[in-house]
This record gives C-alpha cells, sequence and structure tokens, in this order.
C-alpha cells in the first residue's frame, strides 16, 4: 500500500504514525496544542505528520492520504470541518472550564487540505467504529456502537450496516446528553450535569480533586484496594456510564458495545461489569444477548480508526 498518515486527536494529545507496506511507523504524541490562535492545532498536525514521515523515512509528497479522527464535536465553515471541540476550545464554556485560550472553534480540515493533496477528517468514533467493525471486536456485525471512555466521553454508532454521521459528522455525540442537575459538573460544551461532565477523565479531576483524587488513576486506585468512599464514587461513575449506554442500546437495538479509552481501557477488568450491570437484564427484550466487550484494538484503537478512515 501507498504510505498513509494517520493522526489521532483527543482532549490530552496528539498522535501521529505513517502506515504502510512495512506497517505503522514513526509514531509520535504531543499534548493537544491549546495555545496561540486557532490554527494552532492544524499547525501542530502539520508539522507532526512531517516529523513522523522523517522518522519513517517517508517523503510527505508521497503520501497518498491523511487520515484524521478527532474528538468533537464539528462545526461546518464553507463545507470544511472545524473543530467545537469543549476539551480543546475554551471560548465554549468561557474561563470556568479553565482552558488556556478563548477559541470558539479550532481550523481543522482547511489549513490541512492546503497542506496535504488528500484529507479526511471523522469523529474519532466514527474511525474507531470502523476500525472495531474492520479489524477488532465489531467484525460481522450490523447493529453496534464503540464507546470512548477517556478525557472526554465518545461514541460511534452503526445500525443496519449503516455508520451514522449527522448533518455534521456529530452523529454519536451521547456523552453530551443530560443525565443530572449535578452543579459540581461543568462540561466544556457549557452544559452542566452532563454524561462528560460527570464521568470524563478531566471532569473527575475537577470534581474529586479536593477529595485527594487529583486524577481517574488515584480514584480508581484506591476503588480497586476498597476504600469506602473511592468506591462508592466509582460505582456512580459507572452508574452513570451503564445508563448512557444503556440509552444508547435501547434506542438503536444495538448488538454489541465495544469499549476503549484511556480511563477505562487501565481498569477494564475492574469497570466493566459495573458498567454492564446497568444494561444486563434491564428490560430484556431489547437487552437479551447484548454484549458489552473491551476493544478488540485495545489501545492501538486511536492508530487503527485514523488508518480505516484511509483503507479505501
Amino acid at each position: 500500500m501507498a504510505p498513509v498518515a494517520c493522526v489521532d486527536i483527543g482532549g490530552t494529545k496528539v498522535a501521529v504514525s505513517v502506515a504502510d507496506a512495512q506497517g505503522v511507523r514513526g509514531k509520535l504524541a504531543e499534548p493537544t496544542a491549546t495555545v496561540g490562535d486557532r490554527g494552532a492545532l492544524a499547525a501542530q498536525i502539520i508539522r507532526m505528520v512531517a516529523q513522523s514521515c522523517a522518522n519513517a523515512g517517508v517523503a510527505v509528497a508521497d503520501l497518498s492520504a491523511v487520515g484524521v479522527v478527532s474528538c468533537g464535536p464539528f462545526v461546518m465553515a464553507n463545507g470544511l470541518i472545524e473543530l467545537a471541540a469543549p476539551n480543546i476550545c475554551g471560548g465554549i464554556a468561557g474561563k470556568a472550564r479553565g482552558l488556556p485560550n478563548d477559541w470558539p472553534t479550532a481550523y481543522l480540515e482547511a489549513p490541512l487540505r492546503a497542506a496535504f493533496a488528500n484529507v479526511r477528517v471523522e469523529n474519532d468514533g466514527v474511525g474507531a467504529l470502523e476500525a472495531e467493525r474492520r479489524w477488532g471486536a465489531l467484525q460481522g456485525l450490523d447493529h453496534c456502537a464503540y464507546v470512548t471512555w477517556s478525557t472526554g466521553i465518545g461514541m460511534g454508532v452503526c445500525v443496519d450496516g449503516h455508520i451514522l454521521r449527522g448533518k455534521n459528522g456529530n452523529a454519536g455525540h451521547a456523552g453530551h446528553s443530560f443525565v443530572s442537575d449535578n452543579q459540581d459538573a461543568l462540561c466544556g460544551c457549557g452544559n452542566v450535569g452532563d454524561v462528560e461532565g460527570l464521568i470524563a477523565g478531566n471532569a473527575i479531576a475537577r470534581r474529586f480533586g479536593a477529595q485527594g483524587y487529583a486524577d481517574a488513576a488515584a480514584l480508581l486506585a484506591a476503588a480497586r484496594t476498597g476504600q469506602a468512599e473511592a468506591l462508592a464514587l466509582v460505582d456512580e461513575l459507572c452508574r452513570v456510564m451503564g445508563r448512557a449506554i444503556y440509552n444508547m442500546v435501547v434506542t438503536l437495538d444495538l448488538q454489541r458495545v465495544s469499549m476503549g479509552g484511556s480511563v477505562f481501557w487501565h481498569h477494564r477488568d475492574f469497570l466493566l461489569p459495573k458498567v454492564a450491570a446497568h444494561v444486563q437484564g434491564k428490560l430484556t427484550a431489547l437487552t437479551d444477548g447484548v454484549d458489552i466487550v473491551p476493544a478488540g484494538l485495545g489501545n492501538a484503537v486511536g492508530d487503527y480508526a485514523a488508518l480505516a478512515l484511509v483503507m479505501g
């Protein structure tokens, strides 16, 4: 295969690699650019693609395509995608959210198309879903979803063999569905009490830092030792995630959901049974036989997500 570049944009980091007949090579990762002007993120990606190509011994001019998966939502400007991502764009929720910029959106597709001949941009949930259906835990399924529990909460959904995208490529943003009026759960999108504001990786740090849990890893480590306060908090996080997945399963009549993301993946043995308990046995006409499983591609799902976009 001709070389392609794979770009995975998250709220915490950007990962870039090159894939060709020799495999996936030249992988780089950096903290996501959130300072400077609205073109800072696109400039970071262009620079990192060039560096990844150099590390892999591939000329940028020889890239046949650049696949980009990104946290969303997206907005369209002159037919091209810009990011209105709550964990990147500080102009959405305002100063209370604590991001170091006032961007209403971050430029993305326009500068990338100016730099590269062939670019495809999709929501990271859609890309991960395509990858999981092609190589991972969702192969052969026509009614399925991928869920990421990471810095943010993202989903990609497939019904009747068709991946749902929506008018601006934002289908699957159930992480911004309301589930609570909890006033300590300000999401970067401006909502108070949505799924992401309650249980995302950065929400855990904001909500429970004063209780001694500096991040998701600290909270989960304490819960795994049986510490009562931490265990109660984790049980509540899993209730929110489980109900979000239940709502998606019964709305779309799904067969299987695969899960990934840094918060989930490093504690999947501990979290998965807790999440699944809020789906299994509820309204069995719709939930019997529904599997909730770890992502078949594991921690590499982001790399494969971008690759899946440009594999033809």
